[in-house]
């Protein structure tokens, strides 16, 4: 499934790889015995990828230097939030690298290529207008509704997956990661929002941990997958320790709610996940199950 070396010995092309998500997965990845090639536009410290590039991943050059003797790809290099640079930027950056590392991975023979999407491919979170999905949990069904330059760009990234796929062949997952931090900084976070939650009522207060986010990239390397597929994530509850009905009612009343509802009960829908990747949220900021940073995520194998 991924250049033929066996599972046992491969060597992942992770981009972004000086970022948190970028960094949690190559130290996944080495602790398990891979290989990685890290390449980022700089790195601030220790890194634990034999193969390490400067550079950018909108470059054609650079990427195809970081893509020698690569079996499977993880890319995480993107402006990751609209409020980082211009939306021409933000669009331009993050889709154009998308297109250029599927692009090369493909015309070098790899197989396989894991990239991040985010909730924010169906437009809600960052939406400026008032405007809720029709209907929870969140899925691969829900109708985008899109007014901002990053999830637009999410978007097409996995519309680009779908086309790397059908003109190389290229098996490609697309993680719609939700928060995804480390479990000092949700709990953080859970706090802030604790005082004003509306402001995550778009995006039914999903989040995920930073190990968890770590076992769904490692299952979507590996997993038995054909085409290119887009994978809503989450934890299995919300970030705030409220009821979710509560929290709906509360919050999102125009918002039809889930047929079956419990509990915590997070508002994303993890059948794709289940299913395609054989991944189960393990970890909860609530209970003392979620793995401290720095610590070593755990694998599935």
């Amino acid at each position: 499934e991924h250049g033929g070396r066996g599972q046992g010995m491969s060597r992942v092309l992770v981009t972004g790889a000086d970022g948190e998500i970028g960094r949690a997965v190559s130290d996944r990845l080495v602790a398990s015995g891979h290989q990685v090639t890290a390449l980022s536009l700089a790195f601030g410290g220790a890194h634990p990828a034999d193969r390490q590039i400067t550079g950018d991943a909108t470059s054609r050059s650079d990427v195809e230097e970081a893509m020698r003797d690569v079996d499977a790809v993880a890319h995480f290099a993107a402006i990751p939030h609209p409020s980082l640079g211009t939306p021409y930027d933000v669009f331009r950056v993050n889709t154009s690298a998308t297109f250029n590392v599927l692009t090369r991975a493909a015309e070098a023979g790899v197989r396989r290529a894991v990239i991040a999407s985010s909730i924010n491919a169906i437009g809600y979170p960052n939406n400026p207008h008032d405007t809720f999905p029709p209907a929870f949990p969140l899925d691969v069904e829900t109708p985008p509704d899109i007014a901002d330059a990053y999830s637009l760009s999410k978007l097409a990234d996995e519309a680009t997956a779908r086309y790397a796929h059908r003109r190389y062949g290229i098996d490609v997952v697309a993680l719609r990661f939700p928060l995804v931090k480390w479990p000092h900084v949700l709990r953080d976070v859970a706090d802030e929002v604790r005082a004003d939650p509306a402001r995550m009522a778009r995006e039914g207060w999903a989040y995920l941990t930073m190990s968890d986010a770590v076992r769904a990239v490692e299952r979507a390397l590996w997993a038995d997958v054909a085409g290119a597929e887009g994978v809503p994530l989450s934890a299995r509850d919300t970030l705030l320790d409220v009821p979710t009905a509560e929290l709906l009612r509360r919050y999102a009343p125009a918002v039809e709610p889930p047929a079956h509802l419990a509990g915590h009960d997070a508002l994303v829908d993890l059948t794709t996940a289940r299913t395609v990747l054989g991944f189960e949220p393990r970890e909860s900021i609530h209970d003392g199950t979620a793995t401290p940073y720095p610590a070593l995520v755990r694998s599935d194998r």
